[in-house]
């Protein structure tokens, strides 16, 4: 497993047209490496020297066996949520080893488990189950809350409402996740060191809600609040724009997993892995000085 196999291994990136996905695409196609960039709309899918692509939906078994077969190693970006996420992944994995996958890479959530507060957290659980069961070899990435979404979590008037309490969390750019992701599925020492482990994926500091938005009013001048809800409150609140039960419940579990304290992690996985500290709020803000720019001055 040193340098030829590396060479000759082609990696398959799921959600190339995303976020996260997107990033790590582009970061294997700096490196020169093969990929298989696996879409469901291929009219899409990244250019990239070396790189190919396949359309597939996850929730297509014999479709995405298609495009999964000639990868060794797969990046499985988790689905959108749904209230049938956990059978979209399964049906995604199931054609992978179809395939001949020997290894995924799964992009799971912190503090994964089938009792987690956060209830999107259940469905990766459920998943990485699974891909266990398999026997196939894997990699689990657990990120805490995207940085890159916390100024979407202020509101036009300056306000972040929701039952977060005082717990905290440390926010992760999704920058520093592509960057650990590209390090597990290409690094040859990292690739083997990393087998059937579960990294948690964290910024380099925890916080409260409270104190994180105080962060954000003193660096960019803007006045940003937090307003604390009752769960009862925040559903309420949430329940307006014609959501279903399942996205709602998803929604609000996600302050009260701040607040009993579940993502209350500070890991040292980037800064270990990629060889560079994680971004924090301040580094983010300098990235992207316009990310409050809807909130009124």
């Amino acid at each position: 497993m040193g340098d030829d196999h590396m060479t000759n291994h082609t990696i398959g990136v799921t959600g190339a047209t995303g976020a996260l996905g997107g990033r790590v695409a582009a970061r294997i196609a700096r490196l020169g490496m093969s990929q298989r960039l696996i879409v469901r709309d291929i009219n899409r899918a990244p250019e990239y020297p070396g790189s190919s692509a396949a359309m597939a939906a996850y929730e297509d078994t014999e479709a995405f066996e298609r495009a999964c077969r000639g990868v060794d190693t797969l990046f499985l970006v988790s689905a959108t949520e749904s209230e049938d996420r956990v059978d979209v992944h399964l049906s995604a994995v199931d054609g992978a080893i179809k395939a001949g996958v020997s290894r995924i890479v799964y992009l799971s959530f912190l503090r994964a488990g089938p009792a987690a507060t956060f209830t999107f957290a259940r469905t990766h659980f459920f998943t990485e189950a699974h891909i266990r069961s398999t026997g196939v070899r894997h990699t689990f990435l657990r990120p805490s809350l995207y940085l890159d979404l916390l100024p979407d979590w202020v509101d036009h008037g300056g306000v972040v409402r929701g039952p977060a309490g005082e717990g905290r969390v440390a926010w992760v750019s999704r920058d520093d996740v592509a960057d650990v992701a590209t390090a597990v599925l290409t690094d040859p020492m990292t690739t083997l060191s990393s087998d059937n482990a579960t990294y948690d994926v964290t910024g380099p500091e925890a916080l409260s809600l409270g104190a994180a938005v105080d962060r954000l009013s003193t660096l960019t001048g803007r006045p940003v609040r937090y307003v604390p809800e009752t769960r009862e409150e925040a559903l309420e609140s949430r329940r307006g724009g014609g959501a279903p039960d399942w996205a709602v419940e998803g929604w609000v579990s996600s302050y009260e997993a701040i607040a009993s304290g579940e993502l209350d992690v500070v890991a040292p996985t980037v800064p270990e892995l990629t060889g560079h500290p994680a971004q924090s709020i301040e580094g983010f803000l300098r990235r992207h000085p316009s990310a409050l720019s809807h909130v009124a001055v």
